[in-house]
């Protein structure tokens, strides 16, 4: 079941289009991965599905029903400029935030202590929040967006001001929000971690829709029957046969080799230099998600 259904959403401002006819669906239960450059639409698509604002035209469907003022509650949103009180106390800004949620006083105690721990955050309760390092403060902006147990988490590059450990901490939680059924949108311009986590995604380059799909299905379309090979022994690379070598180097004892078939050939590597020829690794190139960005984003439009 998709728990987000985009359907033909269009936003204008003044003389600028900010989405075009935009379609995607998030299924229920991934992360997913909402991309695109600066300026894209990005901002504008999550600031409809919050109700910040509407669109011009088409709709947004939560569980199969038109988004409405009631599905707020089941939706928790880190903004990428974010929101906190300088001048309050770490523990009650969570509670504040928490009852604004809805959750009864008890509960918000209970839960806000059990995340203060899990984030070995509970010695800065009655610290201020500008007493806090950039990346305590993103723990605690984190710990607002998911207190309340929503259903939809919308993470706007959540992943600033943290170090590698805190990165990686962010990181598996999310994976646990994943396994315990919320749908996750990610919004980032780091590709590593997109590759890392997301199940699926949407890139959006000039207020459309570039492609959609698994980051391993969007990756393999634009692969280009490039392959790789490590091996040893005195064979040249320009003594291989049945393939045209694109690059090589010697590295250590073995010979790195990318290549590509001759067309509608495709002969048995262990011919390549017969009996004399130990290949140590044999791999086709796949564009990683930071090539398929880049040229997704170049080649629409021109």
């Amino acid at each position: 079941m998709d728990v987000l259904s985009i359907e033909g959403v269009s936003k204008f401002y003044a003389n600028h289009t900010a989405l075009n006819r935009v379609s995607f669906n998030v299924p229920e239960g991934i992360v997913f991965g909402l991309l695109g450059p600066n300026g894209a639409g990005k901002t504008s698509l999550i600031r409809i599905i919050n109700q910040i604002t509407a669109p011009d035209e088409g709709q947004v469907l939560f569980r199969g029903n038109k988004l409405n003022i009631s599905h707020i509650k089941e939706i928790g949103y880190l903004p990428e400029e974010r929101g906190l009180y300088k001048k309050m106390q770490v523990f009650d800004q969570l509670l504040y935030f928490a009852r604004l949620r809805g959750l009864d006083k008890a509960t918000a105690i209970k839960t806000i202590n059990e995340w203060l721990d899990k984030f070995e955050a509970s010695t800065w309760k009655k610290k201020r929040i500008e007493e806090l390092s950039k990346g305590m403060q993103q723990k605690i902006q984190f710990i607002i967006t998911v207190l309340h147990d929503p259903k939809v988490i919308i993470l706007d590059e959540p992943f600033t001001g943290f170090d590698p450990k805190n990165t990686q901490l962010i990181k598996d939680e999310i994976r646990s929000l994943k396994q315990k059924g919320a749908s996750v949108i990610l919004s980032t311009h780091r590709m590593e971690s997109v590759e890392e986590i997301c199940d699926e995604v949407v890139l959006i380059n000039k207020s459309e829709v570039v492609t959609t799909g698994t980051v391993n299905d969007i990756r393999s379309t634009l692969k280009e029957d490039i392959f790789e090979m490590h091996y040893r022994g005195d064979v040249a690379p320009e003594d291989l046969q049945g393939i045209q070598i694109l690059r090589s180097s010697k590295q250590g004892n073995e010979t790195f080799v990318q290549f590509k078939y001759p067309e509608n050939s495709r002969p048995d590597i262990q011919v390549f230099g017969g009996q004399h020829l130990q290949i140590s690794l044999y791999r086709e190139v796949i564009p990683s998600m930071q090539e398929v960005f880049i040229k997704l984003t170049e080649t629409q439009h021109a």
